[in-house]
């Protein structure tokens, strides 16, 4: 009876898998670097090399994996070796061939596989090379695919050298008949050390025809430097002595036809030949290999751009450091500026410069400190043994000064800045993850003092890093659950104390500490996902009140309402604002849009043209705070305002202090000869409100009008009558 093809094939398959007897050997630490390597170039957990017998799957070679073997029937290899390239489940939980798999479904709870099969010379795939993780992926990129072949290359070298040395050990007539098809060199010489066998690998390994070789010394693929110890070796073998490279596989200089050297593997064996010895070697020309390992090696290690040691290193030495209870300092910094250049002047230049200062780095820290690329234009420095905080500051401020010095590149002189957070061991923590993360909060402490400048790690900015991560998981239930409410402060004019209209203020009603005012949570919110979706609802819910009031005796009530930076961001801050218009029904002129410093600098290109369409539609543009930090008078000549905003500290100062006075004063003049109104904010007491209604301001705000309210007691005190004007602020949102 004629066996089915599948049948025949898998007979194959399995008689080459058996030249190898590895199914039921314990690993060489060949293949267990190899797996350690595939583990740490592709950041996952599980890597392994895989033996597909004919009922089991044997785990050859592995790490991050307990099971030593599983039933052919459930292991994802055998889907790999039935196809010639990388087989990629990004998720398995998604793909119908793996999702109730048992390595799905319980441990190791296989999420993401990536395998290649490992195919033998005769072109069967006796086992793969695999990549596992607990986490899926949402991609596999073909340089990955690359890396994965290449270290496959490398396992199928280790493959090849073993099933030669099966073969050599199961008689001689078995080795030369592998050895005429292998891909590796075999040469084969007798007790004199005269060439007695050269395969077509070794052709074209050494340059020489079979023709050439045979009959002569081995010398012949020797250097001349080293002629007559490897002979001397044999003659000794050949003559009873111990031989010392027997069973081993080691590297050695050999000689190629045209002369040149290059480094090969070898592996020598011996057996008797009619009483005579006789001795074979497997030759492996390795300089590809090496290259292919240095390559992955450096992959695995360094940043491909400085070449500085990347970041699975330096948690690696830093976690060393302190398991060992030594001090550390810890310094972190990344470029400013470094975004502007790879903007302006493109990438290879962006290149160029991280180059540049990875150089100057090296050169402010001493040879046993580490400087480490972690990705973008951040960077981390490792001192061991130094603890004392101002050795670190002194090697801080050289880092900042050696940055700002400004570097040529193809004619153009480019400048960047930095700031450096420092972290100690063992004063700030125990552990890379914890002290990476002190230097990290020390750094954004540098940013917001200023920038240029260096911050030592205080438990006082864990604090407010904890805060900030406790408000923003508040953050999203506040949303849905409604719990933002919004309040309004009167706005009234001076000259009569009549109302104008009220700016609309956000508060936060939280269930356990009752309402928050904006300076408990805006800061975070201003930073969050949520920013620009709460600040649509805020100018929703504030037309919609204000159209509201307006109906009930106020027609012409202005509400004013802040703008977010997020809101500006999004880009689409003119068409929002005129769908809000359209759906509440409260026309342009009513509304007043407040901007702030902060958002001016972080957005001046985006905000000037939706402003100005804004305006020309008839939304007034209030400059909140004028005054109070670095805003260019050249902003009232580019922005379209309709209104400035003096800041309660000059309102307060200027019944005390001549400055303020003359800052008002100011204010009010720029405001007359910009046409522009001019609001005061904070008014608490007769005599300011009668400072500046004689100094010609026409408007104010603050508590001698009244407080931040909600909607209903504003309603009341002013005769407007009250109405819920609009749905909860998670729908909305």
């Amino acid at each position: 009876m004629r066996l089915p093809p599948i049948l025949v094939a898998e007979d194959a398959r399995i008689a080459a898998l058996a030249e190898y007897d590895l199914v039921d050997s314990a690993p060489a630490p060949a293949f267990a670097q190899i797996v350690a390597l595939a583990a740490r170039l592709f950041q996952v957990p599980t890597a392994f090399v895989s033996l597909l017998d004919r009922d089991r799957q044997v785990f050859h070679a592995k790490v991050g994996l307990s099971l030593c073997e599983t039933d052919r029937e459930v292991a994802f290899c055998s889907h790999t070796v039935a196809q010639t390239d990388v087989l990629v489940i990004l998720d398995a939980t998604l793909d119908p061939r793996f999702h109730d798999n048992p390595l799905v479904t319980g441990p190791p709870h296989i999420r993401f596989y990536a395998g290649i099969p490992l195919q033998a010379p005769s072109g069967h795939a006796v086992g793969t090379l695999c990549l596992a993780d607990t986490r899926p992926r949402n991609s596999f990129s073909d340089a990955d695919r690359q890396i994965l072949r290449q270290l496959a290359d490398l396992t199928l070298d280790r493959l090849e050298l073993r099933r030669l040395e099966v073969a050599q050990r199961a008689s001689q007539s078995r080795f030369v008949q592998i050895a005429s098809t292998s891909p590796d060199g075999i040469v084969c010489a007798d007790a004199t050390g005269h060439i007695t066998f050269w395969n077509a690998a070794a052709e074209r390994i050494f340059g020489y025809s079979a023709a050439e070789a045979l009959g002569h010394a081995i010398d012949l693929i020797v250097p001349e430097r080293m002629r007559g110890g490897h002979g001397g070796g044999l003659h000794r073998v050949a003559g009873g002595g111990k031989p010392r490279l027997l069973g081993k596989t080691v590297e050695l200089p050999a000689r190629h036809k045209d002369s040149t050297e290059f480094p090969i593997e070898l592996s020598l064996s011996r057996w008797e030949e009619q009483g005579r010895a006789a001795f074979g070697a497997i030759v492996r020309d390795i300089r590809e290999r090496r290259a292919n390992e240095d390559r992955l090696f450096r992959l695995a290690h360094l940043d491909p751009l400085t070449e500085l040691p990347n970041r699975a290193v330096l948690c690696e030495r830093l976690t060393e450091i302190v398991t060992a209870g030594r001090a550390v300092s810890v310094l972190i910094f990344d470029l400013d500026g470094f975004k502007e250049i790879n903007d302006s002047h493109g990438h290879a230049t962006g290149d160029a410069a991280l180059k540049a200062m990875a150089a100057r780095l090296l050169a402010c820290v001493r040879p046993i400190d580490t400087v480490s690329r972690l990705g973008g234009d951040e960077f981390v420095v490792l001192m061991p043994d130094i603890g004392d905080p101002l050795r670190a500051a002194e090697v801080a401020d050289t880092i900042i000064a050696a940055v700002a010095e400004p570097f040529e590149h193809e004619g153009q002189t480019l400048r960047l800045g930095t700031s450096v957070g420092i972290a100690m061991a063992p004063a700030h923590g125990d552990s890379a993850d914890d002290l990476l993360s002190c230097a990290d909060l020390a750094l954004y402490q540098a940013k917001g003092d200023g920038r240029h400048c260096h911050r030592l790690f205080t438990p006082v900015l864990r604090q407010q890093a904890q805060r900030v991560r406790s408000c923003r998981d508040e953050l999203g239930r506040a949303v849905e659950r409604g719990e933002f409410v919004l309040f309004y402060q009167p706005q009234v004019r001076l000259s009569d104390g009549s109302l104008v209209g009220a700016e609309a203020l956000i508060r936060w009603q939280h269930p356990d500490r009752g309402l928050l005012a904006p300076a408990a949570f805006l800061d975070v919110l201003d930073t969050s996902c949520y920013a620009a979706p709460v600040g649509n609802w805020v100018l929703r819910t504030a037309c919609t009140q204000a159209a509201a009031w307006r109906e009930a005796g106020a027609p012409e009530f202005r509400i004013g309402v802040n703008l977010c930076s997020a809101q500006v961001q999004r880009g689409d801050l003119a068409e929002t604002v005129r769908a809000t218009l359209l759906d509440t029904g409260f026309p342009a002129a009513g509304l007043e849009l407040e901007i702030t410093e902060n958002i001016v600098l972080r957005h001046d290109a985006e905000m000037v043209a939706a402003l100005r369409s804004l305006r020309e539609a008839g939304v007034g543009i209030a400059f909140d705070d004028y005054g109070t930090g670095y805003a260019s008078l050249s902003l009232l000549k580019r922005f379209p305002l309709t209104r400035l905003k003096i800041d309660r500290s000059f309102v307060t100062g200027m019944l005390t202090s001549h400055q303020d006075v003359t800052i008002v004063r100011a204010i009010l003049q720029l405001g007359h000869g910009f046409k522009l109104e001019v609001i005061a904010e904070g008014i608490e007491t007769e005599a300011e409100h009668a400072r500046l209604r004689a100094k010609g301001c026409q408007e104010g705000q603050g508590y001698l009008f009244g407080k931040p309210m909600p909607a209903d007691v504003f309603a009341n005190r002013f005769g407007l009558g009250f109405r819920q004007a609009s749905r909860g602020m998670s729908a909305a949102v």
